[in-house]
């Protein structure tokens, strides 16, 4: 086929102000930080030149911000490189072709960096001003000033100007919808946010606005503690002080410096934004770094710093790609590291903030296999251990409570239970059959917060040699006494008598009644049973349907013919049988009396839902009002 035509595709200039207003930027007040970016590089750039030579050296950078009123403008003057008419033309009339980028070539330095590399920052300055001066003049010898001006059309001028010292002034002529940035607090208030930790001095008026020096780029060995802290508090006012703090410096295969914090958790952490702040050489880019940082990590706070991140043309949004996942796996890394080292040197000190720590461990451990291996001996557990026991250095006391590792747990187990962990996920639900195992000796393990209920299964998964059984998910032989029972004419025994009676009172054959005799005198008259592989269906079940699970309609109510209150219920039953044939009042209040303890049974484990309550409530009152009838 015959080719028609070829050439360039021309882009139409009076269309690029108008996308650099709507759709470059996502807000106006970026403008600031774009500006004083750009007159640090220019002071970055007069330091480089001036040690090989290229231009005078000059004195200590400075960025000078004026607010004139009357005019309705607003300066930001630099003493760095400056720029003759040959570059003005070329860096400031061509949209987009950034200097930064080949003046890195010609001077390369591991030393300064470089903050552009778009070339687009300086016509931000036109989403807030009707008209833009540029008063320059180059710090290479012999170099004149010039004045560039637009008014945000395509349309510019270039001439020659006054100005004594090389440097940048950049003028902006505001518009009227506007002015708000001709008030000294809004720009200070700007200043604070997006260039505080700049190494050069920001002036408003003339008095230096920003702190310049940022702890993360130093080394760890030149902070003290307190270092760590006041920055903390700077950036997180009345949040308290942090549990503990990560310093990250890497400059391969990428460079990113930062500090990470561990809050005290006192609500709920945010899982989904985060709150660690990203910069890029020092200048403020976005508090939202969720495609940098793994979710489980979002609540920690601090600041993230690296030009290797790749951001989009304003630098207010970050682009994903292989790089920025390699960067959340070396922070997940540093972070178990950085726990792990804790542990290990600082034990007591680990329990102690272990409920603020485990959040992250355990939703990190749950969402990514990488950060599981590393954390994985990390991970504690209430303990009803007493501290010190067995060979491990754990249990450990912190406060009122004691903590375990699994493999110290697993450590103390007998041998003839030594694949079986027994766990607590409510000690007061639970507190029937917990001190039916601790009268016997047994070690439980404290599993009771709320995403336990998953922590529980994956653990279990990664350890197949081993089954968790909760407390109240079924009872072995060695709670139970081995005692006989004897039969009467009618050939049961005690243990089918409470079930007949239980049975009868109850009236629901999804109830599974069993008769034991359990041993210890704490021992309670009944308890609800779970079977675990149920009870897991039942919180999963519950989970999805984002409630807090129930009792299962299908589950076991564990009778104690130890009990003196159930001994009772069978004399009472037999005195029925004597007196009369049928429903004697013995017997009815023989039935009375059982569904009165499955009801507490039930009360004990939350399985009386709110309308259920009420008529509790008043059986007990009635049940009470006969039994004081009765002289019991």
């Amino acid at each position: 086929m015959p080719v028609l035509d070829e050439g360039q595709i021309q882009i139409h200039t009076e269309n690029i102000f108008p996308i650099i207003k709507k759709a470059v930027y996502s807000g106006h007040e970026v403008f600031l930080r774009e500006l004083v970016s750009n007159g640090v590089d220019a002071i970055s750039k007069r330091r480089m030149a001036a040690m090989a030579g290229d231009c005078s050296e000059g004195p200590e950078g400075q960025i000078s911000i004026r607010i004139d009123r009357e005019a309705g403008t607003l300066t930001i003057s630099d003493n760095g490189i400056g720029m003759t008419a040959d570059e003005v033309k070329r860096y400031i009339n061509q949209v987009a072709f950034s200097s930064a980028e080949e003046f890195l070539e010609k001077y390369k330095s591991e030393d300064d960096a470089i903050i552009g590399h778009f070339g687009l920052g300086f016509y931000s300055s036109f989403m807030v001003a009707r008209q833009v001066e540029l008063l320059t003049r180059s710090a290479r010898e012999g170099a004149e000033a010039v004045r560039w001006t637009c008014d945000g059309s395509p349309r510019f001028t270039l001439e020659a100007a006054e100005r004594q010292e090389p440097g940048t002034d950049v003028i902006l002529h505001l518009l009227d919808d506007e002015k708000e940035y001709i008030e000294p607090s809004r720009i200070r208030t700007l200043i604070t946010t997006y260039c505080d930790f700049l190494p050069v001095e920001v002036q408003l008026e003339g008095e230096t606005v920003n702190r310049r020096q940022a702890p993360w780029r130093r080394s760890p060995r030149e902070l003290s503690n307190d270092d760590y802290i006041e920055l903390y508090r700077y950036l997180y006012p009345f949040q308290g002080d942090p549990l503990l703090w990560v310093h990250l410096n890497t400059d391969y295969p990428y460079t990113l410096q930062g500090i990470l914090y561990f809050p005290k958790l006192s609500g709920r952490g945010d899982w989904e934004k985060g709150e660690i702040r990203l910069y890029c050489n020092q200048v403020f880019v976005s508090d939202s770094i969720k495609e940098v940082v793994p979710r489980y990590l979002l609540p920690l706070r601090g600041v993230l710093d690296s030009p290797d991140i790749p951001l989009n043309v304003s630098r207010s949004a970050l682009q994903t790609d292989r790089r920025v996942r390699s960067i959340g796996g070396f922070v997940a890394k540093k972070v178990a590291d950085r726990l792990r080292e804790l542990q290990r040197e600082e034990p007591a000190r680990y329990a102690e903030i272990w409920e603020s720590l485990a959040p992250f461990i355990k939703i990190g451990a749950l969402e990514d296999d990488k950060f599981a291996d590393q954390v994985a001996e990390l991970v504690l557990f209430g303990t009803t251990a007493a501290a010190g026991e067995g060979d491990q250095p754990d249990p450990i006391a912190s406060g009122e409570r004691r903590f375990t590792t699994l493999a110290g747990y697993r450590s103390r187990l007998p041998a003839d239970h030594d694949k079986r962990v027994l766990y607590c996920t409510d000690e007061a639900g639970q507190a029937g059959a917990l001190a039916l195992w601790r009268g016997q000796g047994a070690e439980v393990l404290l599993a009771d917060s709320l995403i336990d209920t998953q922590f529980i299964p994956w653990l279990e998964a990664r350890h197949q040699d081993l089954r968790f059984q909760r407390v109240d998910s079924e009872l072995d032989s060695s709670l139970q006494e081995s005692e006989g029972s004897l039969s009467d004419a009618d050939g049961k025994d005690a243990s089918e008598k409470l079930r007949d009676l239980f049975r009868t009172a109850l009236g629901d054959e999804r109830v599974t009644v069993q008769v034991q005799a359990l041993k210890g005198d704490e021992a309670p008259a009944a308890l609800i049973l779970l079977p675990e592989q149920m009870r897991r269906l039942n919180d999963m079940g519950a989970l999805m349907d984002q409630r807090l699970p129930g009792l299962p309609d299908h589950h076991v109510l564990l009778v104690n013919r130890r009990h003196p209150l159930v001994e009772g219920l069978l004399r009472l039953q037999a005195g029925a049988v004597i007196t009369g044939t049928g429903q004697s009042p013995s017997q009815e209040l023989a039935e009375d009396l059982g569904r009165h303890l499955y009801d507490t049974a039930r009360l004990a484990v939350g399985g009386l839902a709110a309308d259920q309550l009420a008529g509790f409530q008043q059986r007990s009152c009635n049940l009470m009002g006969r039994l004081m009838e009765r002289g019991l």
